[in-house]
């Protein structure tokens, strides 16, 4: 795998998040001041996982894997994963979904974003979608970087372990879901992981 600095850089949010989100911003910001010259893509995805790869895959698939990063949290770790093993790039994962088929069911209907008043449905076919989605195995496990909280209380940390074991893995003792110190402690590990630092 190369280890190439990254020119392209992809950030996918979670579920019933946004761009507007702690760490999307917090990223944006640091590209923008030290790494300006780096194409930087953080989309609103649409709640239905099939047209969110569609959205992704569509405007990625002239990026060269060897110099295409991409950061996905929470759900967006799990459509990270899936784009990394399409294109061959490198993916950075922050508290990962690792089965969001199953975790999602209780969210079919009506639900509301985080970042806005806005409503949107999760439709019971968006289950399939994130099954259809979900690569099989990981392959060239060196390519992968994730940070893993014991203290997330949303996903199972042993799960994420287990999905990501012979990965480059991080596992904190405590930290939360949403990674609140993340702009300290782990941004820079993910800026040099990606190749955007020295170190």
């Amino acid at each position: 795998m190369s280890t190439a600095p990254v020119t392209r850089l992809l950030y996918l949010h979670g579920f019933r998040s946004s761009p507007q989100s702690a760490k999307a911003r917090i990223t944006a910001a640091w590209m923008q001041q030290h790494r300006p010259e780096v194409e930087w893509w953080c989309p609103q995805l649409p709640p239905s996982p099939r047209e969110a790869m569609q959205l992704v895959l569509d405007r990625v698939a002239e990026w060269p894997a060897s110099n295409t990063g991409v950061i996905g949290s929470s759900l967006g770790g799990f459509y990270a994963t899936a784009v990394a093993e399409r294109l061959g790039c490198r993916g950075v994962l922050l508290n990962p979904a690792v089965d969001p088929a199953r975790d999602l069911t209780k969210y079919i209907g009506e639900t509301t974003a985080w970042h806005s008043d806005e409503r949107f449905f999760f439709k019971p076919e968006f289950i399939a979608e994130l099954r259809q989605i979900a690569p099989a195995s990981l392959t060239q496990l060196q390519r992968y970087f994730a940070v893993i909280a014991k203290g997330d209380e949303v996903l199972s940390w042993e799960e994420m372990s287990k999905r990501y074991a012979g990965c480059r893995v991080k596992l904190l003792d405590g930290g939360d879901h949403a990674l609140s110190d993340y702009e300290a402690a782990h941004l820079p590990e993910v800026c040099a992981f990606l190749g955007l630092t020295s170190e």
